[in-house]
């Protein structure tokens, strides 16, 4: 047999060996139709009051989301790094075409964060976390990674791989976006054994970069405190100046920073920004330990629980009034189960490459599901970070499903790089 022949062989054989090729791993797909199912029916719940129909378009968002599940699911994840330099100049150019210079960017809500493609808006920053996600992978899985001195060209390529995208979503704005990729980033430099001196000094920067954050927003409680004052005084001649600050951040984000920390500053009266985050506990809270039961759950029904936020940012709370203590557990178990498994199939790639791509994958979902829950039961500041499966979203749904045929092609094809 030649050379030729015996490579063509190799490289094709496991194509004879339908057990190995086809074998599946069903533990995601299952978890996945379960939360779809569940995110359909609250959302179906959180709009009944007033005969909303997102829970149809989130149906066929659902059925689109399956399809792109099972095309990348069946494709060999490899080809995700031949591409990966187009893949990421793809989820760039869409966050290009967000900004206000752009003729196909679209405003709602105050924010640039959406592109008109005509027959649909989609949200680009979904598709540049992916991008992102292949590009930083591709770059670890091709560079070698040891000491800190001689890791500092690969950090920086990294670095500035998630910098880019950050700060362009950052600028649109969405900061609850922007905060997912610093995680994912140090998640990404931690499997590849990068030297404990890196983690360190980023951690030292972390804490620079919250102290200043931190003071800003200090400063800034007490710039309402004397607008306070100026407005109960009742005197013409006083008047409160603009709050200047050389940070970039919006005072609506401080606002959301404040009513985690010092709701009374910032809203005195509970009418104004902590409102969503208080409606979200009083129906977490409510709840009970089996709920009020489908289409019984009075915030979200009676409008307590804004039906802007309700089926989407907020989902988690008219579960949790609805279904209760142990609907709650259910589905917290069910994202447990969704990460753990992404992880441990990160454990059984066979090269680099699905190593950081199953673990990226994880760490993305284990943010969202934390920070999103968190703001729910008010143990994290309110970024309007949505709920994977759950939360309605036609860009963020397909991204979803996206994100996971990765880890279902990388279980697949585990056994051909050894």
């Amino acid at each position: 047999m030649s050379a030729t022949s015996h490579r063509f062989n190799r490289k094709y054989q496991n194509l004879a060996n339908s057990g190995n090729r086809l074998r599946i791993d069903w533990i995601n797909p299952l978890v996945i139709a379960l939360l779809c199912a569940t995110g359909i029916l609250f959302i179906y719940s959180a709009q009944a009051s007033y005969a909303g129909n997102d829970w149809q378009k989130q149906i066929v968002w659902t059925l689109l989301g399956f399809g792109t599940y099972a095309l990348v699911a069946f494709a060999n994840y490899k080809i995700f790094l031949s591409y990966a330099h187009f893949i990421y100049a793809i989820g760039i150019g869409g966050l290009l075409l967000a900004r206000p210079e752009s003729p196909f960017s679209v405003e709602m809500m105050g924010a640039r964060r959406w592109v008109d493609l005509g027959i649909t808006t989609v949200q680009p920053t979904e598709a540049a976390k992916i991008g992102t996600l292949i590009m930083a992978a591709s770059i670890l899985a091709r560079s070698k990674v040891g000491t800190f001195n001689d890791s500092i060209l690969v950090i920086t390529k990294v670095a500035l791989v998630f910098l880019l995208p950050m700060l362009l979503i950052f600028m649109q704005p969405d900061l609850g976006s922007s905060l997912v990729f610093p995680p994912m980033t140090f998640a990404l430099l931690y499997v590849s054994r990068l030297s404990g001196k890196f983690f360190l000094s980023a951690f030292a920067l972390f804490m620079l970069a919250v102290s200043v954050v931190g003071l800003d927003v200090y400063k800034y409680s007490q710039h309402l405190e004397r607008d306070r004052l100026t407005t109960q005084s009742g005197n013409p001649a006083l008047s409160a100046e603009a709050y200047r600050s050389i940070l970039p951040i919006h005072n609506y984000q401080r606002n959301r920073i404040l009513s985690f920390v010092a709701p009374e500053v910032v809203d005195p009266n509970g009418t104004g920004a902590s409102w969503n985050a208080k409606q979200a506990k009083i129906s977490a809270a409510t709840g009970g330990a089996t709920g009020k039961g489908l289409l019984e759950g009075t915030q979200a029904q009676l409008g307590y629980l804004p039906k802007a936020v309700a089926h989407n940012d907020f989902i988690f709370s008219v579960i949790a009034e609805e279904t209760g203590f142990l609907g709650s557990v259910f589905i917290i178990g069910l994202f447990a189960v969704l990460v753990t498994n992404g992880i441990r199939i990160a454990g059984l790639a066979k090269d680099r490459f699905g190593m950081h791509l199953a673990c990226g994958v994880s760490v993305l979902f284990l943010i969202h599901f934390f920070i999103n829950i968190g703001m729910t039961i008010g143990i994290t500041p309110i970024t309007g970070l949505p709920l994977p499966f759950l939360s309605y979203g036609g860009s963020f749904v397909l991204s979803c499903f996206f994100l996971q045929g990765l880890i279902q092609s990388i279980y697949r094809h585990r056994k051909d790089y050894t």
